[in-house]
C-alpha cells in the first residue's frame, strides 16, 4: 500500500479554513484543478455517504468520491475514490486541520493510502502529493490572502 502525507500552514484561523473545506461539494471554490462538482442524488454535501462527482480542468477526467467521515470537532474529512482515471484502488484520504495558536493560523495535513501498480507508484505519489494535495493547499492559503 502506498502512503502520502502533505502538510502546510494556512495563514487564516482554523474556523475560516474549515468553513471552506467542510463543504464536500466546494472543491471548485478553492482547488485550482477542479472545473465543477455536484453531489449525486441531491443529497446534502455534509451527509456521510454522499458522493461527489467532479470534473478536472484541462480534460483531466471525471472523479467520483464518497464522503466517509466529516468531523466538526476534530476538523477532518475522510473520503474514498469510487471512480477515477488514475490507476489507484482502495484509495482513502483524509484532510485534517489543527489550530496554530501562535498567530491564529491553521496546520493542514492531507494524507492518502491506496494501491496501484508498482510501475505507477512514483507517478501517483508525485501527481497526488505535489499536484493534488500541495497544489490544493497552496491555493487554499492564497484564497485567504486576497
Amino acid at each position: 500500500m502506498t502512503s502520502i502525507m502533505i502538510s502546510s500552514v494556512i495563514n487564516a484561523p482554523l474556523e475560516a479554513v474549515w468553513d471552506k473545506i467542510r463543504d464536500f461539494n466546494g472543491l471548485p471554490n478553492w482547488h485550482p484543478a477542479i472545473a465543477d462538482s455536484s453531489i449525486e442524488n441531491n443529497e446534502a454535501s455534509d451527509r456521510v455517504g454522499c458522493i461527489r462527482n467532479f470534473n478536472l480542468k484541462d480534460n483531466g477526467g471525471n472523479i467520483r468520491e464518497q464522503l466517509l467521515a466529516l468531523d466538526d470537532v476534530e476538523f477532518l474529512c475522510t473520503y474514498s475514490i469510487l471512480e477515477s482515471p488514475m490507476p489507484v484502488e482502495n484509495y482513502i484520504a483524509t484532510l485534517r486541520l489543527l489550530p496554530i495558536t501562535n498567530g491564529d493560523m491553521t496546520f493542514a495535513e492531507w494524507t492518502a493510502e491506496f494501491d496501484c501498480p508498482p510501475e505507477e507508484e512514483d507517478g501517483m505519489i508525485e501527481n497526488i502529493g505535489n499536484g493534488v494535495f500541495q497544489g490544493g493547499l497552496d491555493a487554499l492559503n492564497e484564497s485567504f490572502q486576497q
